[in-house]
């Protein structure tokens, strides 16, 4: 019994802390609040995001925002057609002695910037998913482990196509979001400019740390949810298969491969921290519904005849939840 009311303290810590953190984070960042709840979620979640948005919306300056309200260490990578997996991961180097030493990679952070991530080539990019499952990295036949928590935040520039290398779907379903980027209003773009066009520099708060972190993604984990929520979820995501007993005739006719297994597991996670943050014990489907579109989106691929008809994803999701 007491464990039980330690967790529920716990989660209203959670909750508190998410709010402080948003609202630090907001000194900076104006507006995109999807965005930064997203973002968060995913850190809470024990996962990694993919953010999409055109130039200047401040994507590089969110991922460091939050690097700095957390206390993480933070390193950006910058993905260009030249770079190698050995320039992300690290390798081994002859030292004074004539022994070989291993020297450590940017990937060696507890916050990851991949920024633009699909400008390097599917060999470097493949470099990340062992680090993104399993929190470590091999190198010489040696297992370096990762320092948690760890996360990768990659961006992506959705209208310059010219020389970039789509990321291949067994890594697009490593992050848990894809998180779209759009142009703040007009009274945002007027606070935006004006706090970044003085001479004042702002300063955030250091709210909680790496240890706090892992501890909040351990109480997620252990909340309780309802089997019912549970098989909408699995529901929601098996509906996105075609020609399968769950498949709408929206599915049906558009979708050439659904979302697999994983988005499931992340549906259900990502609805228990979404219920978290609010100050709830246990997630419902409602929970589960505000985390559907981050997540089925970059997990369904169109047909020939939803491009054809301009049948967007997003149309695709909504007709599903």
């Amino acid at each position: 019994m007491s464990q039980a009311i330690n967790d529920v303290e716990k989660l209203k810590e959670l909750a508190n802390a998410y709010k402080q953190l948003k609202s630090e984070i907001n000194k900076v960042i104006i507006g995109q609040d999807e965005v930064i709840k997203y973002v968060l979620l995913s850190i809470f979640c024990d996962s990694h995001s993919l953010l999409v948005g055109v130039p200047g919306l401040a994507k590089t300056l969110l991922v460091k925002t939050v690097s700095d309200v957390l206390h993480l260490n933070f390193k950006r990578i910058q993905f260009t057609p030249d770079l190698m997996p050995s320039d992300i991961i690290g390798a081994e180097i002859l030292n004074e002695n004539r022994q070989f030493q291993f020297n450590k990679g940017p990937i060696f952070a507890n916050i990851i910037l991949a920024d633009e991530i699909n400008r390097t080539p599917p060999k470097t990019q493949s470099a990340l998913l062992e680090a993104m499952q399993e929190r470590q990295v091999t190198a010489a036949g040696n297992i370096h482990r990762l320092e948690l928590p760890f996360f990768v935040l990659a961006t992506q520039n959705p209208i310059e196509q010219e020389g970039t290398y789509p990321l291949p779907e067994a890594q697009l379903d490593r992050f848990m979001f894809n998180i779209v980027l759009d142009y703040p209003n007009y009274a945002e773009e007027i606070n935006i400019v004006k706090n970044t066009t003085t001479d004042n520099p702002i300063n955030v708060q250091k709210i909680i740390g790496a240890d706090e972190i892992i501890a909040f993604q351990h109480l997620i984990r252990k909340m309780p949810i309802a089997d019912n929520v549970v098989e909408y979820a699995v529901t929601l995501a098996a509906s996105t298969r075609p020609n399968t007993s769950k498949a709408t005739k929206t599915v049906n006719d558009f979708v050439a491969w659904g979302a697999g297994p994983r988005a499931s597991q992340a549906l259900v996670l990502a609805a228990k921290g979404h219920a978290a943050i609010n100050g709830k014990f246990s997630p419902d489907i409602e929970d589960v519904q505000a985390v559907a579109l981050p997540i089925l989106r970059h997990r369904i691929i169109r047909n020939f005849k939803a491009e054809a008809e301009n049948m967007s994803i997003e149309k695709i999701i909504a007709s599903l939840v």
